[in-house]
């Protein structure tokens, strides 16, 4: 009998003896599944003791999918099984494999009472008490945070992307809902030369003597002799309106603002942790810029921020670039300009699993709630197949614990968490603002590529009208684009059209977008017998037309058109009015759509979805008309 047979079988004896012969064998697979993960599976007990106990299988291996025993082991639905590989082999019920799915998880949605019950003991909380990494989800990179009483507020880099430097508010930590942003004039937001990938980079919000503070690095193109500005600007309300932000003349990246108990204010920025005064209302430069301290690993040192606690000003820097190697480190002085002791433990936030769903974590800022629980929100970074961070750079939170010595630990020192116990505060209800363009209302969800023309959107008639660019999307000059972050790897976005009359060129539809080097199109055109609707990609200099069929249809018609994301796979389809779906194509990698899609320009943003309207450079302009704008995640 060989070992499959015996497990397959259930058969103690006969497994102990072909292991007794030859122990390798406990390596090989059935249905492709590890003998030790097939056995936890199955739930039988006695055989998973022993191959724990007596064979050479060791218990850090994981499965493709980076699930461990554990996972495999709830299946079973075997309380005593479970409990033996959390209590004497030291499995994680929290632990997330690629997917973002623990064993607590599992055991939550089989509905093992019994199992999710000791998880809960074990933990020290029920599923429903625990909140899911990342907190944001989509494009949210370079969390800064700031609690004024009870309220929490965050900002986020937003690029080239208008309006600008959205602010988040919260009550929880968990549930945030867009309340404003820091800049909302166009003619204050300086993007219309800017690149994909330049503008607004790593805000920071910071509270004092009754006014809100943003500050961000200003990031224009290489073609200059000035690459990054640093911008101000403040408001009496976190939500704006914000004053007309000013630029100080000093480079680096990632600004952060800090006041000192004397009153004294000062600006971090990088490289290293540079600082130098400011004025009480932030617009002036009052010294030089010197070194606080370089950093602890010395690669990339950016996204300093300073706290002062117990007597020491802790001084926390992002390090190793913003790739798998990203970090968070701390160091700490009795005196602001130091010198600065480095944390023994660093980096106090990272991630050392490769195959962990969750990766690329560091820049972070610290956040102590009103009931003295502390916790460091961070970016981080989900991919495809390893590979592609299609959502770009998200939120993720883990608590900070501070050890006897003095030093701040975020996560136990675990890396990012999957699945961690709430904040101890009232769970918050967030008030999004919906769409309503009956009554001229569009959500905060809605950006542009730069700023919009003015008057570009207007609304009649229960109708979003789009005035068309008069520049293809693939030039930086193109406007009137509206977009909305994709949130999920799986999702399914809509839109209603109303048939226009088109010219030649000129066309509508639906968009896929992350800069314009690489977006694809999903539209109504003007063909030489007709109207079109065409499936176009555009992937650096190269442009391709990937489905095409002819509509009979007539100005003035409803036409619907879908596209059903999973992963890197998008489908394209269309309905007529009170017609059935019909599908136009299909791509099976649009890999393009991420950081890592192809080397051209700055790509540190994430994929979007919308809509949008191209005119050419005819003197009468096309009015797209949509309605019906659907984003809805896919389980």
């Amino acid at each position: 009998m060989t070992i499959q047979e015996s497990v397959l079988a259930q058969d103690l004896e006969q497994m102990i003896q072909r292991l007794l012969e030859e122990p390798s064998c406990i390596d090989e697979k059935i249905d492709g599944i590890w003998i030790p993960f097939y056995v936890a599976r199955l739930g039988n007990f006695p055989m998973m003791k022993y191959i724990v106990e007596y064979s050479r299988a060791s218990f850090n291996e994981v499965d493709e999918k980076n699930r461990d025993v554990l996972h495999y082991g709830v299946e079973s639905g075997n309380l005593e099984l479970v409990r033996y590989l959390v209590e004497k082999v030291g499995m994680s019920p929290v632990r997330g494999d690629a997917n973002l799915m623990t064993p607590f998880g599992i055991a939550h949605e089989k509905e093992f009472t019994d199992i999710e019950k000791y998880f809960e003991e074990y933990v020290g909380a029920r599923y429903e008490d625990m909140y899911h990494n990342p907190i944001l989800t989509g494009m949210h990179p370079d969390p800064s945070i700031v609690r004024v009483g009870e309220d929490y507020y965050m900002v986020n880099s937003s690029f080239i992307y208008f309006p600008c430097i959205p602010i988040s508010h919260s009550k929880d930590l968990i549930h945030w809902e867009v309340i404003g942003h820091a800049i909302t004039n166009p003619e204050w937001a300086h993007l219309q030369e800017l690149e994909g990938g330049r503008g607004y980079w790593a805000p920071d919000i910071s509270y004092d003597n009754g006014r809100f503070y943003i500050t961000a690095t200003y990031r224009l193109n290489d073609d200059g002799t000035v690459y990054r500005k640093q911008m101000v600007t403040s408001a009496e309300r976190p939500e704006g309106p914000y004053e007309e932000p000013i630029f100080l003349d000093e480079d680096g990246i990632d600004p952060s603002i800090f006041t000192d108990d004397d009153g004294r204010r000062y600006m971090i920025l990088n490289r290293g942790a540079r600082i130098f005064e400011i004025s009480p209302d932030g617009k002036k430069q009052l010294s030089e810029a010197r070194l606080l301290y370089y950093g602890h690993q010395k690669r990339a040192p950016e996204g300093s921020h300073l706290l002062k606690k117990d007597g020491y000003y802790y001084l926390f820097q992002a390090e190793g670039g913003t790739g798998p190697g990203h970090r968070i480190s701390v160091s700490r002085s009795k005196t602001l300009f130091g010198n600065y002791e480095p944390c023994p433990y660093n980096p106090i936030m990272r991630q050392t699993d490769p195959k962990a769903g969750i990766q690329r974590a560091g820049h972070g800022k610290p956040v102590q709630t009103q009931n003295g629980e502390w916790y460091m929100v961070y970016l981080c970074g989900r991919q495809i197949d390893g590979a592609y961070s299609m959502l770009g750079r998200e939120t993720a939170m883990d608590p900070i614990t501070w050890n006897s010595d003095g030093w701040p630990m975020v996560n136990n020192l675990q890396g990012p968490s999957v699945l961690q116990k709430k904040p101890d505060l009232p769970e918050y209800i967030p008030k999004e603002i919906e769409d309503d363009f009956e009554k001229g209302i569009l959500s905060t969800k809605w950006v542009s590529p730069r700023a919009p023309e003015e008057n570009a959107y207007t609304f009649a008639e229960g109708f979003l009208k789009l005035l068309g660019s008069m520049n293809p999307l693939s030039s930086m000059y193109s406007r009137n684009i509206l977009l909305r972050r994709q949130e999920n790897f799986r999702f399914s976005f809509c839109a209603k059209l109303k048939v226009p009359k088109l010219k030649v060129a000129q066309s509508m539809g639906i968009t896929c977008y992350y800069d314009e080097n690489t977006y694809l199109t999903c539209g109504i055109y003007a063909g030489e017998k007709g109207y079109e609707l065409k499936l176009e990609e555009h992937i650096g200099k190269e442009n391709r037309c990937s489905g095409c069929v002819a509509l009979d249809t007539q100005e003035g018609e409803l036409l619907t058109l879908k596209v059903d994301t999973n992963y890197l796979r998008r489908s394209f389809s269309y309905q007529r009015t009170d017609g059935e779906w019909k599908e136009l194509a299909t791509l099976e990698n649009v890999y393009y759509l991420c950081d890592e899609g192809i080397r051209m320009g700055k790509r540190f943003t994430g994929a979007m979805v919308g809509v949008y309207a191209y005119s050419g450079e005819y003197e009468e302009r096309l009015i797209g008309e949509f309605k019906n704008l659907n984003y809805s995640p896919m389980l």
